[in-house]
C-alpha cells in the first residue's frame, strides 16, 4: 500500500527513505576530515543515514522544533522575505544557521553538538522538498486531498513519500542519484541557503501546484500519470541537490 501521510500540519519531508538518501549521498561526498569528525560526533553505531529522521521522531515531545522544518514563502510571491516568512527567526533557514554555528563552535557541549548535526542533516533535506519552502494556505499541502493509484492521501504526503516510493527502493536509487549528485556537486553547491529555499519555492509554484490536475470542487484530486511523470525527475533532482549541499556544508564546517 502507498504510504501517504495525512498529518494536520506540515510535519514531514521526504519520509525516512528520502532523508536516508540525502544523508547517504552527502556522506559519499565528505572529505576525510569531515567524515572523521562526523563519526566522532555521532558516536559508535550511528551513521548520517541512521539519524537522518531523528528530528521528526522527537517533534511530538519537542513541539517548539516544529517551525524549524520549513519556511512559508507564499506561492503568490516571487521570493523570500525573511521578515514575512521567518517571523522571529523561527524557520528552517534560521535553524540551519543556528545548527551550523553550534556545530562549528568547539565549546558546544558534546550532546548539544550531536543534536545540532542531526538537526542539520535533516533540515537541509527538509528544505528541498518544495512544500517545505512554500505556503499556499493549505497547511503545506495537507489540506489538498488526492487519490494516487487508487489510494487516498494528501498533496504533502504525495511529495514526501508517495511519489518517491514508486520511483524505486532506497538502495536502487542511491547508486543512480549519488552518481549524478557527485558529478554536479560544484554546480549544486553554488548559492546560499536562502537561494536554495527560493529554488524549491519556484518548483512548488511551477510543478507542485502549477501542474496539479484540476478536479471537481470539494472532490479529491486524481493524480494523473502525466503529473507523476513530470514530478519524478523533480524529486530526484532535489534529493541530488540536497545531498551535495549537505556535504558542502559539512565539509566547510568540519574541516
Amino acid at each position: 500500500m502507498l504510504a501517504l501521510f495525512c498529518a494536520g500540519i506540515p510535519a514531514l519531508a521526504w519520509g525516512p527513505e528520502g532523508h536516508a538518501l540525502v544523508a547517504r549521498i552527502a556522506d559519499a561526498q565528505l572529505t576525510a576530515a569531515a567524515r572523521t569528525q562526523v563519526a566522532a560526533i555521532l558516536g559508535p553505531g550511528s551513521t548520517m543515514a541512521s539519524v537522518s529522521s531523528w528530528p521528526d521522531q522527537i517533534r511530538h515531545d519537542r513541539p517548539q522544533t516544529g517551525p524549524w522544518h520549513y519556511v512559508d514563502i507564499p506561492i503568490d510571491k516571487p521570493g523570500l522575505d525573511m521578515d514575512r516568512d521567518c517571523p522571529k527567526g523561527n524557520c528552517v533557514i534560521a535553524a540551519i544557521a543556528d545548527m551550523r554555528a553550534k556545530l562549528k563552535d568547539p565549546a558546544t557541549p558534546a550532546a548539544e553538538r550531536r543534536e545540532a548535526l542531526m538537526f542539520l542533516i535533516h533540515f537541509v533535506g527538509d528544505m528541498h522538498q518544495p512544500l517545505h519552502s512554500s505556503d499556499n494556505h493549505d497547511k503545506g499541502g495537507n489540506d489538498v486531498h488526492v487519490i494516487f493509484h487508487g489510494q487516498p492521501g494528501n498533496l504533502h504526503g504525495l511529495w514526501d513519500s508517495g511519489l518517491l516510493g514508486r520511483i524505486g527502493k532506497e538502495d536502487e536509487l542511491f547508486g543512480k542519484l549519488s552518481a549524478v549528485s557527485a558529478r554536479r556537486r560544484r554546480k549544486f553547491a553554488k548559492g546560499t541557503v536562502s537561494d536554495w529555499a527560493e529554488e524549491a519555492h519556484k518548483l512548488a509554484q511551477q510543478m507542485v501546484y502549477g501542474k496539479l490536475p484540476q478536479g471537481a470542487a470539494g472532490a479529491p484530486v486524481e493524480i494523473s500519470a502525466d503529473y507523476e511523470r513530470r514530478a519524478d525527475p523533480v524529486i530526484e533532482l532535489q534529493i541530488e541537490r540536497a545531498g551535495a549541499r549537505l556535504a558542502m556544508v559539512l565539509n566547510q564546517d568540519l574541516q
